[in-house]
């Protein structure tokens, strides 16, 4: 049976965006998916206001040691920074997060979440990774050349990558590596040979302290090169032209958007279609998804409901049913980390695996009492697997504070209340299910939830039918 219009258009704004927010709910049947595309795609495409959360003192802090070379930064300015520098990133953090939730730019907030988890980077100052994450937002709908040019000359992705210490005379390869496997072809599709000569045409790409880059023609080898059967002088920007001169980028690329954004199982003969388009576009990357958010193919049930809910998505997507206002913000870091998923640290330079990767006894149990955990206010006693780098300033501080860590929050229950004005009681638990989940919401055990609803007004009613939805395993997916 085909899919609904509603159901389809929740499917495009669970894959396009982080789901419906909950003044849309009554419009989800009223227009037809290619509009709702065509709106999607229009708020997106005005410039984002960057992300902005690094202090003057932390910029002052990095522009007055520009120059400087980092030993004679004095230890105390050291740790002052480092410090310092953990807490923007927090910041940075629960800002983008917020911004998922509340922007009217659910298409390019997506993308970026994708690009973000596609240029995986670790970096501990905070300017940098705002930096990065600013070009990925900027660029998320543009040109995939464009935004791949300019996170390679990120300070946060030189530094991460090592490029610092790429010079003649002793190149450093992992830069030249990862560009080639995780952000352009995909490995097995070049050999040694052209990892040890493209790192040489990266050598002298370095950054100053307060992340501009900057090229070191002493320290750039100039000699010939030869990249993927291409013999030239080449320098980084060549070699990168290079890799986007290669069908196999655009194959790689689209393959890895397919199963993000339609199904982790690819049709190979979709995928030629879209690669090629692709590829002959330029690399524009709003084309790309305009092909694959508007195919009837994409709407088909195989499709619908199939993929789990990241970490990211999960909570944001609560958040957007569920408008809440969070007294002590932190606690969304510790159940970012306590998930696996935390912005701006993921696990290594290839990203978040995904897929069923999410989903064990122990997280999906974690995942199911979330909703209750942010509605009820109860505490939850969980260690999260630790990691030094995500400690993230005052995160541990703050959950060892909240003693058996609650969330506070207050959960503005109005919007619901009045979209579902003109529903009939009896028809409630249905027409919610058929909101909330994108599985059959026809499957719904009537008896078993209505046994957790609170019956006493309509008002409860309401709010324990969302909560108790949420806490399924239906709820998971999208």
């Amino acid at each position: 049976m085909p899919a609904s219009v509603q159901l389809k258009n929740q499917h495009l704004l669970w894959r396009a965006g982080f789901g419906p927010a909950v003044e849309q709910w009554n419009d989800l049947a009223k227009v037809s998916p290619s509009k709702l595309y065509e709106a999607l795609e229009k708020a997106s495409r005005k410039e984002p206001m960057p992300l902005k959360i690094v202090s003057n003192f932390m910029e002052g802090l990095m522009n007055g040691v520009d120059g400087v070379r980092r030993t004679e930064i004095s230890k105390e300015q050291r740790q002052e920074m480092q410090k310092k520098s953990r807490e923007e990133i927090r910041n940075l953090n629960l800002e983008w997060l917020d911004e998922m939730v509340n922007s009217e730019q659910q298409l390019r907030e997506k993308l970026a979440f994708f690009w973000h988890g596609h240029f995986a980077c670790r970096n501990l100052n905070a300017l940098y990774q705002q930096d990065i994450i600013n070009i990925i937002r900027k660029n998320a709908l543009g040109n995939f050349g464009t935004m791949l040019k300019e996170v390679s000359r990120s300070a946060a992705m030189l530094a991460f990558l090592n490029n610092q210490q790429n010079r003649k005379q002793k190149p450093n390869e992992n830069f030249a590596r990862e560009v080639m496997e995780l952000f352009t072809m995909g490995r097995g599709n070049y050999t040694e040979k052209d990892i040890k000569e493209a790192a040489r045409a990266f050598t002298g790409w370095q950054f100053q302290l307060n992340g501009e880059f900057v090229f070191r023609k002493n320290l750039h080898d100039n000699g010939v090169k030869t990249v993927l059967g291409q013999t030239g002088s080449f320098d980084g920007d060549d070699v990168l032209d290079i890799l986007l001169e290669q069908k196999q980028t655009a194959t790689y690329i689209t393959t890895k958007l397919y199963r993000f954004f339609v199904n982790e199982e690819v049709d190979q003969q979709k995928l030629k279609w879209l690669a090629d388009r692709f590829y002959q576009s330029g690399y524009e990357i709003a084309g790309l998804l305009k092909d694959m958010f508007t195919s009837d193919w994409f709407y088909d049930e195989k499709n619908i409901g199939t993929r789990v809910k990241s970490p990211v998505e999960l909570l944001v997507g609560i958040r957007r049913s569920m408008p809440m206002q969070i007294e002590n913000e932190d606690a969304q870091l510790y159940l970012q980390k306590i998930l696996g998923q935390i912005l701006f640290y993921p696990p290594n330079v290839a990203g978040w695996p995904g897929g069923l990767n999410w989903i064990d006894s122990s997280s999906l149990m974690f995942r199911m009492r979330i909703p209750q955990l942010i509605a009820y206010k109860e505490a939850f006693m969980i260690r999260a697997k630790s990691d030094d780098d995500q400690e993230m300033g005052r995160m541990q501080q703050a959950a060892g504070k909240m003693g058996g860590r609650i969330v506070k929050t207050t959960i503005r229950w109005e919007p619901a209340m009045k979209q579902l004005e003109k529903v009939g009681r009896e028809n409630l638990l249905s027409s919610i299910a058929t909101i909330l989940w994108q599985t059959n919401a026809s499957a719904i055990n009537k008896p078993m939830l209505e046994k957790f609803a609170d019956a006493g007004s309509r008002e409860r009613y309401v709010q324990t039918s969302i909560i108790q939805l949420m806490c399924t395993p239906e709820y998971q997916m999208c």
